[in-house]
């Protein structure tokens, strides 16, 4: 199961790209992913900056640094305390320096009032997987309130109060959810993840390079798809306990534990449907293209430069709720 290039149908190619060891965390799997570092891209959270949010449904993002083009991650969302906190809709390509205000950005907050500056104590997430597929959908459309109909049939979902509040699962849960940052750990040179809600296959995401991967991990192991994983973590059998009396014997089980763990894995991705993907560009900057594929069982954003994948961010059509 060590080659991806098998992972995903056309035209997208994954060639050089492999797969690592399984880890488990509960209901949630993730499976390393190394392959070809592609320099001189912008990591998110040291150098992509929310600015300001312009006003409900305006957000501008800051390429703060001096050289290098920033990948905007896709479905990122910013948390500001007492602003009304936003998500954006789809990925976007920046410049060294360049400011951008998105339009089209979701309100994910629906019953907080206020919007401020850029302030230092922001931090980001992704969209749970569970909106992701409808947030794409919405992209380029105008209207601050869009997603809110979906995030409270998600709240739904969890037995919270049914609203556009999607600060009820990312603020009062976090100390649940960021748990998976520290049972789930990045090995040297991963660059990506194959992610698993339970036997399901739930996203892929791969970045330019490890330092790029390493600032998004916290938010897509905890809030893209550990939030899909929280919800099923009381159907997940217990672990059972070793048998081993001495430290030999405790090797040799968890290497049984890890090679049993990898031949489902290897199971789950043979079991990925294999259907038709569209691939519709949708921006430009130098020889870099960004791109929306969809299909019957997928959806998400590319970015490639001179046909080489440079970013990925693919999820499974799960549904809301």
């Amino acid at each position: 199961m060590s080659e991806l290039d098998t992972l995903m149908p056309a035209p997208l190619d994954l060639s050089g790209y492999r797969l690592g060891t399984p880890q488990r965390a509960g209901a949630l799997t993730m499976v390393p992913v190394t392959g070809p570092v592609r320099p001189g891209f912008v990591p998110p959270r040291s150098g992509l900056k929310l600015s300001r949010v312009v006003g409900y449904g305006q957000v501008e993002l800051y390429n703060g640094m001096p050289e290098g083009v920033a990948i905007v991650p896709l479905h990122i969302g910013y948390v500001q305390d007492a602003a009304q906190n936003h998500a954006l809709c789809g990925s976007a390509l920046l410049a060294a320096g360049q400011k951008r205000v998105f339009h089209d950005a979701c309100c994910v907050q629906q019953s907080q009032g206020g919007f401020l500056s850029g302030r230092d104590d922001q931090w980001f997430f992704v969209l749970p997987v569970e909106l992701r597929a409808r947030a794409l959908e919405l992209r380029g459309q105008r209207g601050y309130s869009k997603l809110w109909d979906d995030i409270a049939e998600l709240n739904r979902g969890y037995d919270l109060p049914s609203r556009g509040h999607l600060e009820q699962i990312l603020s009062r849960r976090r100390a649940v959810l960021t748990q998976f940052q520290s049972r789930l750990e990045l090995v040297p040179g991963q660059l990506g993840a194959a992610f698993f809600e339970g036997d399901r296959w739930a996203g892929l995401e791969i970045a330019p390079d490890p330092g790029y991967f390493a600032e998004l991990w916290m938010a897509l192991v905890c809030f893209a798809y550990g939030v899909a994983a929280w919800k099923r973590e009381p159907a997940v059998a217990p672990a059972v306990p070793y048998g081993a009396t001495d430290l030999a014997g405790l090797r040799r089980e968890l290497d049984g534990e890890r090679a049993a763990l990898s031949e489902r894995v290897a199971g789950w991705l043979s079991a990925v449907p294999m259907g038709p993907v569209e691939a519709v560009e949708e921006e430009r900057y130098l020889d870099l293209r960004l791109s929306t594929l969809t299909g019957g069982h997928l959806a998400g954003q590319v970015v490639t430069d001179g046909g080489r994948l440079v970013y990925a961010s693919l999820f499974n059509r799960l549904p809301v709720g």
